[in-house]
């Protein structure tokens, strides 16, 4: 397993076109790079190609600003059969200063998928360190909440029909 990575750390410049009207960074870009640094890091870790599945409890905590050094950290803390749940914290900082703080975070599901397009199995992540062993079953509470969720959503889709 030496040749996994199992984290990566993707670094970029909030520029004037990543902007909203409010002035600030928009949850657009910062999805889009939550999902860059989710599929650098889950094709690292499986050496294949990998769909992303599910993003939530996105957090927006600070804004990020025009000119910002954004860092978007993307870990394995979970693997099933062919799936890989991805933690992601984005902070930024002003480059001249390098003061990071946290901006978002998330959890992003990756699928990895054979030349066909079908799911394919994963090596397995097994959690040596303490702070590993919480962020394993903090993902098995997350994947428990996000199935009643997705069955509570249900109801929502008979009503727009």
């Amino acid at each position: 397993m030496s040749n996994r990575q199992r984290e990566v750390t993707l670094r970029f410049l909030a520029e004037p076109g990543d902007v909203n009207f409010g002035g600030k960074v928009h949850g657009g870009a910062v999805m889009k790079w939550i999902d860059l640094a989710a599929y650098a890091c889950s094709a690292g870790w499986s050496g294949m190609y990998c769909i992303t599945a599910y993003a939530g409890g996105i957090r927006f905590v600070k804004p990020i600003h025009v000119g910002n050094l954004v860092e978007v950290t993307a870990k394995v803390i979970y693997t099933g059969r062919s799936s890989m749940h991805i933690a992601i914290d984005v902070q930024a900082s002003d480059p001249k200063e390098l003061k990071n703080q946290l901006t978002t975070h998330c959890i992003v599901i990756m699928v990895a998928v054979d030349e066909n397009g079908q799911s394919a199995e994963v090596p397995e992540w097994l959690p040596e360190t303490e702070e590993d062993i919480a962020l394993r079953e903090s993902a098995i509470r997350l994947m428990n909440m996000r199935k009643e969720i997705g069955e509570e959503m249900e109801a929502h889709v008979t009503y727009i029909k």
